[in-house]
């Protein structure tokens, strides 16, 4: 018991020195990667980069813990980030203190259900996402991480699209304009770094390597060069009209914004009055709060609309500066410029987000984009409820998107924890590792961390490194801790189009095309339901989750069409001297005895779908005189199928023709007899197999002799004629 509660104590059992150091060499070289990593996956996630720090501090440490797996490396990834992103867009503005607040509850939340599935041992839940739709959602979420880098890598400024293939084409059309050649330079060279690098020595920490690179050019080649201006510095007065327009518009749907959230919070309390009065028509306070809603709504989106043209002029801009100005110089643009300045021939640029901008302390961009300051020290704290909602609130409304993440990080943790187990021998309990998944995001939620999962790339990291044991995973864990109290100054100057190339190196090894080929061949169906949810999860993106929903959807409906319709066989001898469905074998089927393969459950759902099939064959062959029902794949029955039976025996032999069963199972067989069904077909029309039975039947039906060659005795092909 005391193993269950604290599954780490197992690791100490032969425990030495030489492991130890073997677990601390591995969690070093992990950090490693992982440092670099978090803060780019902190940035798909719409959060500030070092919140990934925040995510990579307590979750690898509790995961390995608490968890089953000894070098599953937890953190964040890229697919979670991406999901997390896409969850949240549309209750706040990404990066801000709202949007902040639900990432840290959507941990939180997830943590909790997954925590709920391993205590109550529900890890089979997991098996509700197909892995064809996995392959097809996987391989689309990939192309997705990869190409919403692109605005990063190209150094431009774009507002994103309803549709991510929209934004992607707007990036296109500023990128031939636009591109900052520095920005691309920096980083080209850092996915070169880590291409080369792992082919000349996987073992090489090539993030690390790249990103000290173009941290060290970044800081001596003045690659980001920024000023802080007030208004007035700029000479446009379109601009600064524009400017001030964008601000009034930030601020108008913020209180919008603000008279939404209330009138929500209203129209709760007056349901709920009306509910616990027992009304079930909408009163009209109620109708009156919705229109007026309605009318917010619309305004909301009008504004928008506006402050979006707006932002996307003032990113248009260029502005030049008069060389050796200062530290807070005066900003031209080409028809306000002097024609005797010389400028510092930088091409400006204003930094303009979804945020009010700061007219006493505007920022301009000079140069390539960088990640700037990072707080120093460990943020540990209880999770705050975003303003104008309660936890409870929070909670229900990001559920539906935790449940969608906690099964795809799951899925995630527990195929690279199976892998390696495979290599170490390690023996895996799948719902020890959703309670160390869950007790992960749990207590990362208070350590300000984000939704994370096991990271395929840094568990093979860890396995490579020979990590023993989830030590690796702590020293990890310590190692980021230092990075916050101590280093975070070092990361000032790290280009944010080198995060760009971190996440597109690391999402390469997520496209798998073998796995379309794979669902393909195993089944076709299951194969097109793989390339449905790639397409639809390429569409919908950036809402990822109905693509998955798309997908999840057409693997229901299979599975109740397969259940409404199994597969049933007429059979007939075939070569290798075994009976085999005639149609697909091509065979020839005898006139006299019928074998019926039925290959399913028989219950409620298609109970009379074998009593149709069986009708259907009878009239097909008027010569018919004998039914042999083939139970080998009747592994369940219930009342409905047993009925179906009932009334299948009281037809066929209705009709003046014979009915029996072989190899019917024990469970089947024993509802037969306390249903008293075998009495009514006689035990001596239940066979142990196929062959005694046709034995035993072939006699009856043949008494006064042979009728020749029979396809149940003989290979019979069906002769096609030319």
């Amino acid at each position: 018991m005391i193993y269950k509660l604290f599954p780490f104590l197992l690791w100490f059992s032969d425990y030495n020195k030489d492991k130890l150091s073997a677990d601390v060499i591995a969690g070093i070289t992990v950090a490693m990667v992982l440092i670099p990593q978090s803060m780019a996956y902190a940035q798909l996630a719409g959060l500030p980069a070092y919140y990934g720090l925040y995510a990579a501090f307590l979750p690898p440490m509790v995961a390995s813990l608490f968890g089953s797996s000894r070098q599953l490396a937890t953190g964040p990834v890229a697919v979670v980030s991406l999901m997390s992103a896409a969850s949240l867009e549309p209750l706040a503005t990404a990066g801000g203190p709202q949007f902040i607040a639900y990432s840290i509850i959507l941990a939180l939340t997830v943590g909790c259900f997954q925590l709920f599935l391993g205590v109550f041992k529900l890890g089979l839940v997991v098996n509700l996402l197909s892995h064809p739709v996995v392959n097809g959602f996987t391989n689309a979420a990939a192309i997705v991480i990869a190409s919403s880098q692109f605005s990063k890598l190209f150094g431009v400024y774009v507002d994103k699209a309803p549709h991510h293939y929209q934004t992607i084409i707007n990036v296109g059309k500023s990128a031939i304009h636009y591109t900052h050649l520095p920005t691309l330079g920096l980083g080209i060279l850092a996915i070169a770094i880590m291409v080369i690098l792992k082919r000349v020595n996987p073992r090489i920490p090539s993030v690390l390597v790249a990103v000290a690179v173009t941290i060290l050019i970044s800081k001596f080649t003045g690659f980001n060069n920024d000023k802080f201006i007030p208004l007035e510095n700029i000479k446009d007065p379109q601009i600064v009209k524009t400017i001030t327009g964008f601000n009034a518009d930030v601020n108008k749907i913020e209180e919008l914004g603000e008279q939404r959230a209330k009138l929500n919070h209203d129209l709760k309390i007056i349901k709920g009055e009306e509910k616990d009065h027992g009304l079930h028509i909408a009163s009209e306070k109620e109708l009156d709060i919705e229109h007026h809603l309605a009318i917010i709504q619309a305004k909301i989106a009008q504004i928008k609309g506006a402050a979006h043209i707006k932002r996307e002029n003032l990113r248009l801009v260029h502005f030049a500066v008069e060389k050796d100005a200062g530290e807070t110089p005066v900003f031209y643009t080409g028809s306000t410029l002097p024609n005797s300045l010389e400028t510092d021939n930088h091409k400006w640029r204003i930094k303009v987000g979804n945020k009010l901008l700061d007219v006493k302390n505007l920022k301009m961009i000079g140069a390539g984009a960088v990640v700037g300051d990072i707080p120093r020290g460990l943020k540990i704290s209880i999770p705050k409820a975003p303003e104008g909602t309660s936890y409870i609130a929070a909670f229900i409304q990001l559920l539906p998107f935790a449940i969608i993440i906690s099964l795809l990080g799951f899925m995630e943790a527990i195929a690279i924890a199976k892998s390696m187990a495979a290599k170490t021998g390690q023996k895996l309990d799948p719902n020890q590792e959703l309670i160390g998944q869950g007790l992960g995001n749990i207590i990362g939620a208070f350590g300000q961390s984000y939704a994370v999962s096991g990271s395929f790339s840094r568990s093979a990291v860890n396995l490579q490194a020979n990590a023993v044991s989830g030590i690796s995973s702590v020293v990890t864990s310590i190692m980021v801790a230092l990075t916050l109290l101590f280093f975070t100054p070092l990361l000032y100057h790290l280009p944010q189009a080198v995060l760009a190339a971190v996440i597109m190196m690391a999402v390469i090894g997520l496209v798998n095309t073998s796995g379309f080929i794979h669902a393909w061949k195993a089944k076709r169906s299951e194969g097109i339901i793989s390339v449905i949810a790639f397409v639809c999860t390429l569409y919908f993106a950036p809402h990822l989750e109905e693509g998955i929903m798309v997908g999840v959807g057409l693997t229901f409906a299979m599975f109740i069409y397969q259940h409404l319709r199994p597969r049933v066989a007429l059979l007939s001898k075939s070569k290798d001297d075994t009976l085999r469905d005639a149609v697909k074998a091509g065979l020839r089927e005898c006139d006299h005895i019928a074998v019926i393969r039925f290959d399913g459950s028989l219950i409620f759902t298609n109970a009379t779908y074998l009593e149709d099939k069986v009708l259907t064959y009878i009239a097909e062959k008027p010569d018919l005189m004998h039914i042999l029902i083939a139970s080998k794949g009747i592994n369940d029955i219930d009342a409905s199928g047993e009925d179906a039976i009932s009334i299948l025996i009281d037809t066929v032999r209705g009709s003046g023709r014979e009915i029996s069963f072989c190899g019917v199972k024990e469970e089947v067989l024993a509802v037969m007899e306390r249903t008293h069904l075998i009495d009514k077909l006689g035990k001596e029309n239940i066979y142990p197999d196929t062959r005694s039975a046709l034995e035993s039947i072939y006699r009856q039906i043949h008494s006064k002799g042979d009728c020749g060659d029979c396809p149940l005795k003989n290979y019979m092909p069906v002769q096609i004629r030319g």
